[in-house]
């Protein structure tokens, strides 16, 4: 294992030496790779964004890297949990078999449980509908200090219910009440809405990462009939899944309207080559690392001063014992 820095949180024992209370800043030794690649800071077209990525690496070498970086992140969510400043909100988007949960399982497997929640959004329940539709997702953020994951997010709003406006109706919304109600003006205040959500909790202290997990066509296929040939799998399909893949030119135009629309500096879009799995983990998991070590304020909390002032006191007491 490789590190760079020690961060000193400018500690001093009562004999007046310094000693090292923050996390080892892993270095990932990757050449030829910005993570800034795959921001979306322009307005794009998604059919033009590749599915795939060549890092350069072996399938060891690649296993190594995404193993250092997630000890990484493990280690600073240690930190930001006692530091208890920020909150981070990890959303994943993409159409199904695109890897949502295999990358939450292989990205977040070495933080603290009490650390990182993960949040799986179905259809809204009945009680999810009886508030506005951001409600269950505001409820769902993070604590400072703490990561949440929504496999799934508020911007099914803008997706799955554009594709089947006749979704919306059943949100009970003074102003719609049937779908012809449901106009271009409609989904232009849905963007707004959820601009503004973003642009609140970012001004209070949650870090925002929003990936789409670009995956073409012919791949879904492939992943789709692995889920059919491969018995421990089966439990994942749905006859649904094929009525949707036939609108995946509709999916694709709202990704793309979403994405361009809603990308801003304080939550922006990362679109993710996921035709290979262990690519899109490794790129995601940079991506978080490399944004948070840049928070230089986030620090481990100093002892009290009349605490640090009798360490050795307390430790005496215990050894005494």
């Amino acid at each position: 294992m490789q590190y760079n820095n020690l961060r000193l949180l400018n500690y001093k024992k009562s004999d007046g030496q310094s000693v090292y209370l923050a996390f080892k800043e892993k270095y990932i030794p990757m050449k030829h790779f910005d993570t800034n690649t795959f921001k979306v800071t322009k307005p794009i077209k998604i059919n033009e964004t590749s599915t795939t990525f060549d890092l350069g690496l072996s399938k060891k070498e690649l296993k190594k890297e995404l193993e250092d970086v997630r000890e990484a992140l493990g280690e600073l969510q240690d930190v930001m949990y006692a530091h208890g400043k920020y909150g981070v909100l990890v959303c994943l988007q993409g159409m199904d078999t695109a890897g949502k949960d295999s990358l939450i399982r292989e990205v977040f497997k070495d933080f603290n449980s009490r650390g990182v929640v993960v949040h799986s959004f179905k259809v809204p329940t009945k009680l999810e509908l009886r508030h506005d539709y951001l409600w269950r997702h505001y409820i769902a953020l993070p604590e400072r200090g703490k990561f949440s994951i929504f496999n799934r997010t508020h911007y099914e709003n803008v997706l799955v219910t554009r594709v089947h406006p006749y979704y919306i109706p059943g949100e009970n919304i003074p102003s719609v009440n049937s779908v012809d109600d449901i106009d271009d003006d409609f989904w232009a205040k849905r963007f707004e809405q959820i601009n503004n959500f973003e642009k609140h909790i970012a001004e209070n202290g949650t870090i925002i990462f929003k990936f789409f997990l670009n995956i073409s066509k012919d791949e879904q296929k492939n992943r789709l009939l692995r889920r059919l040939e491969l018995k421990e799998k089966n439990w994942k399909f749905s006859p649904g899944d094929l009525e949707e893949r036939k609108l995946w030119g509709k999916y694709q135009e709202c990704y793309e309207d979403a994405l361009n629309k809603t990308s801003k500096p304080h939550a922006p879009w990362f679109t993710i080559p996921s035709d290979d799995k262990k690519t899109a983990r490794y790129i995601v998991a940079k991506i978080i690392y490399d944004t948070l070590k840049e928070y230089t304020d986030i620090k481990a909390p100093e002892l009290d001063d009349d605490i640090k002032a009798n360490l050795e006191l307390y430790k005496k007491q215990l050894e005494s014992e």
